[in-house]
C-alpha cells in the first residue's frame, strides 16, 4: 500500500525545483536534481508532477503569483495615475537590483524554449500579455496613447534584461516621459 505523502510535500518539491530552475534554467535541470534538492523519492516527485513540463508550468505559476502579490503591494498606496505607473516602475527596478536576480523567469523560459507551445510557454506568454495590458492601462490612465505605451514597455523590457546598474536610468527615463509638461512628450507621441 502506498504511503500518504507528508503535508506540504508538493510545495517542498516545487520550492526546490523553483530555486534550481531560476538559477540554472529549466532545460539544464534534471528531474534527478529536483529529487535530490527536494529530498524526496522519484515516485513522489512524479506523483505530484508527472512530467517536467508540468513542474515547469507550476514553477511559472508560482512565480506569477509572487509577482502579482509584489505588484499589488507596490500599487496599493498610490491613487494618482502617474504615481501608480512610477510605483510599478520602481517595483520592477527594485526587483532587478536584488542580489541573485537572474532575469525574468517568464522571459527566461521563452528564451530557453522559443518554439515551444507547451503549458509552461502558455503560462509565460499569458503572464507577459497580462503584464503588458496592465502597463497599457496605466499609460492610458495618465492620458498616454499606444506609442507612449510601446516606448514605456520597451524600457521595461530593457529593465528586466539589462544590467541592474542601469535600473536608475530606466526609472528616470520613464519618470521623464510621464511627468513631461502637457504638450511635450505625451502630446508629441500622439
Amino acid at each position: 500500500m502506498a504511503r500518504t505523502p507528508a503535508p506540504g510535500t508538493r510545495d517542498s518539491i516545487l520550492t526546490a525545483a523553483a530555486g534550481l530552475f531560476y538559477e540554472h534554467g529549466v532545460r539544464a535541470v534534471s528531474m534527478a536534481q529536483v529529487v535530490e534538492a527536494a529530498g524526496c523519492g522519484k515516485n513522489l516527485l512524479y506523483r505530484h508532477f508527472p512530467s517536467k513540463a508540468e513542474l515547469a508550468a507550476a514553477y511559472l505559476t508560482l512565480v506569477r503569483h509572487e509577482r502579482e502579490r509584489s505588484v499589488t503591494e507596490a500599487l496599493h498606496w498610490s491613487t494618482d495615475p502617474v504615481d501608480r505607473l512610477l510605483a510599478l516602475t520602481g517595483e520592477v527596478a527594485d526587483m532587478v537590483r536584488r542580489p541573485g536576480y537572474r532575469g525574468c523567469a517568464f522571459r527566461n523560459y521563452l528564451t530557453e524554449f522559443p518554439d515551444e507551445d507547451d503549458e509552461p510557454a502558455r503560462v509565460a506568454q499569458a503572464y507577459l500579455a497580462d503584464s503588458r495590458a496592465q502597463w497599457d492601462r496605466l499609460v492610458t490612465g495618465i492620458g498616454g496613447n499606444a506609442l507612449l505605451a510601446d516606448r514605456i514597455w520597451l524600457i521595461v523590457n530593457g529593465l528586466y534584461t539589462g544590467p541592474p546598474g542601469q535600473a536608475d536610468v530606466a526609472v528616470e527615463w520613464i519618470t521623464e516621459l510621464v511627468r513631461a509638461e502637457p504638450g511635450s512628450v505625451i502630446s508629441a507621441t500622439r
